[in-house]
């Protein structure tokens, strides 16, 4: 598909289904995310008959970090949305509204700090307008197809 389709699918879409599906892919990649932090943690040893303390615990990592990715997610999408219908332009600015509007909220008032805040909220926009100057993704598509397998017939040198 090239940008003008993939644009042009975008718009299909209202403002509250974007947002709704930026929390629910950020709710699942935290939820990710979450489980693979539970396993780096110090998880007491799971006994035969005393398995459901490291499950809650595991539960509860996997729970934080999915609301807080979901949180993140809908406030960026929902904050680039209402910037992009006040501004009625659709460029990098949107994002970059956006993601320090999230970072600055959502990662500041867990951190409680506004030190915190404001640099969260700076990475995020920094990050937001890296890949929306950039193209707007995060792979380039070349053209090239890969194989797992050679096509090329390979001559025997005997």
């Amino acid at each position: 598909m090239d940008p003008s389709e993939l644009r042009q699918m975008e718009d299909e879409e209202g403002p509250i289904m974007k947002t709704l599906k930026g929390a629910a892919t950020g709710l699942a990649a935290g939820t990710i995310w979450g489980t693979i932090v539970a396993t780096w943690h110090d998880v007491p040893r799971v006994e035969r008959s005393v398995a459901l303390p490291g499950l809650i615990r595991t539960l509860k990592m996997m729970g934080n970090h999915g609301a807080t990715f979901a949180a993140i997610g809908g406030v960026y999408i929902g904050v680039e949305q209402v910037v992009q219908k006040y501004r009625m332009k659709r460029d990098f600015v949107n994002g970059a509204v956006g993601g320090f509007v999230a970072g600055a909220s959502i990662l500041g008032f867990k951190g409680r700090n506004i030190k915190t805040a404001i640099s969260a909220g700076a990475a995020l926009a920094f990050t937001s307008t890296a890949i929306d100057v950039g193209g707007q993704t995060t792979r380039m598509d070349t053209g090239k197809e890969y194989y797992p397998y050679t096509l090329k017939k390979k001559h025997n040198l005997n």
